[in-house]
């Protein structure tokens, strides 16, 4: 039988806040440890139907990288349902999430790039 194995190494401010993450996997095409900014896990528990997650990001994760990440997550979301049910409503959804996500960000955008040109 394969065995496929994916690993994360947080480093850790005295505060406990990550500072560093770091991740590897068997199936890795990268090879070798790879740092990151952040990491978004999640495990369904099916004694207990609900989901185990796993979410952290470094103290100098920049917010728009942040932003985007999530927009990226909406996506893979909607492909894994996809992929998994095939049901067209819940993956309608996430696609307008993913949507009006990336609107704000852009609108959101737009509007600090007008103030940093009044200044």
């Amino acid at each position: 039988m394969a065995k496929s194995e994916i690993n994360f190494s947080i480093e850790l401010d005295d505060n406990r806040i990550p500072d560093k993450i770091f991740w590897d996997a068997t199936e890795n095409p990268n090879e070798g440890i790879n740092e990151t900014k952040a990491i978004a896990v999640g495990v369904w528990d099916h004694y207990h139907k609900g989901l185990l997650g796993i979410n952290l990001w470094t103290k100098d994760m920049p917010v728009d990288e942040m932003n985007h990440f999530v927009v990226d997550l909406v996506g893979n979301i909607a492909q894994m349902v996809a992929d998994s049910t095939n049901d067209p409503k819940i993956i309608g959804y996430l696609h307008d999430a993913g949507k009006n996500i990336t609107k704000h960000l852009e609108e959101q955008a737009k509007m600090e790039g007008q103030q940093q040109q009044q200044q």
